[in-house]
């Protein structure tokens, strides 16, 4: 491997949760130049990794917008000029970490002559000539992953990675100082794309109001633009600070990196605190939760029903009794032995 380029777009969660494979790719070809291919929501995160020779944006939305205002010559063309963009890289290596069909097509358009890639029910696998399923052990943390690297023949002793740049780490602590949170924070990351993986929003309410009685400690809730109405009920009432959409991805990271508690859903946010090797209690009901971390202070609530995991497909007709299932006495309890850890 002498050019590689990871294909790995979004989302946040599962590009933590690919990033061992920049380092299996380095301890056995450590002159290989290693390019990413990111749509720009996780570029950040990934820009001042000095492992990655480049990260290639992916024009996600423009490509979209084209075929919503059906300009199809238009998408043509930009994606006949983005597919030569890629091969002027001259890469030898790709490698599709997302498994969809658009990534695979990616990886094809990269003129790469070695494609590795999973299969999948979208066919992606018909653009790649190193396929291999989905294996490992679904309950360790970016098991799918581990099993592509050692599909590869590399060396899978490695860990999540998560290198964030100088400035992210000079915001966060423009905004610890405004907050007045110098003697430590606990950070909440409640937000996700999916409602079956949300805790409930009168939960974080009542949880905060624990964790503050018990800790004495500042709180900070982290989230996107999307999430501020959802914070500020969350928040209404208590004295935690509602930081939702006022933070770069990569100022979030750098937060979490220095918080002393990170109590969050399964969640891209939630993922990068166990990436950094954070105190972190995961929440997890709809989705398969990962036991197995290189992160010994990570702890996992996950209350098993005869439905879960249901992923996309609830059967409870929304009333999501896994999530429902979690208390916030349960939650502080396991918070008081990782507080403990960490101070």
């Amino acid at each position: 491997m002498k050019r590689v380029l990871i294909v790995r777009m979004s989302a946040i969660g599962d590009v933590v949760f690919a990033s061992p494979l920049i380092e299996a790719i380095k301890k056995d070809y450590p002159d290989a130049k290693i390019f990413w291919l990111a749509e720009p929501i996780v570029k950040d995160l990934l820009r001042c990794d000095t492992d990655i020779e480049e990260v290639i944006e992916f024009p996600k939305n423009r490509f979209k917008q084209l075929w919503k205002d059906k300009k199809i010559i238009t998408l043509f063309k930009e994606l006949s000029y983005f597919s030569k963009k890629l091969k002027s890289y001259n890469f030898d290596t790709a490698i599709d970490a997302q498994g969809l069909l658009k990534s695979a097509i990616i990886a094809w358009f990269s003129g790469a002559p070695v494609r590795y890639g999973f299969k999948s029910k979208e066919f992606s696998h018909l653009f790649l000539n190193k396929v291999t399923d989905k294996g490992g052990n679904s309950q360790h943390i970016s098991s799918e992953y581990y099993h592509l690297i050692r599909f590869m023949g590399l060396d899978n002793s490695v860990s999540l990675s998560l290198k964030l740049c100088s400035k992210a780490y000079d915001n966060a602590d423009i905004l610890i100082k405004t907050y007045d949170l110098n003697n430590g924070f606990i950070a909440l990351t409640p937000f996700t794309t999916r409602p079956q993986k949300h805790w409930f929003h009168d939960s974080w309410k009542k949880l905060i109001h624990m964790l503050q009685s018990y800790f004495n400690l500042p709180i900070i809730i982290l989230g996107s633009e999307a999430d501020k109405e959802s914070a500020q009920y969350i928040t209404q009432g208590t004295s935690a600070i509602n930081l939702a959409g006022k933070t770069k991805i990569d100022e979030a990271a750098a937060l979490l990196k220095k918080s002393l508690l990170i109590i969050g859903v399964d969640t891209g946010l939630t993922h990068m605190a166990v990436a950094q090797m954070r105190p972190t209690i995961a929440l997890f009901g709809a989705t398969v939760p990962y036991t197995k971390t290189d992160n010994p202070y990570v702890k996992v609530i996950y209350h098993k029903f005869e439905c879960s995991p249901c992923r996309r497909r609830p059967i409870c007709a929304n009333r999501f009794d896994c999530m429902q299932a979690i208390s916030p006495e349960e939650v502080v309890e396991t918070a008081k032995s990782l507080i403990k850890v960490n101070i």
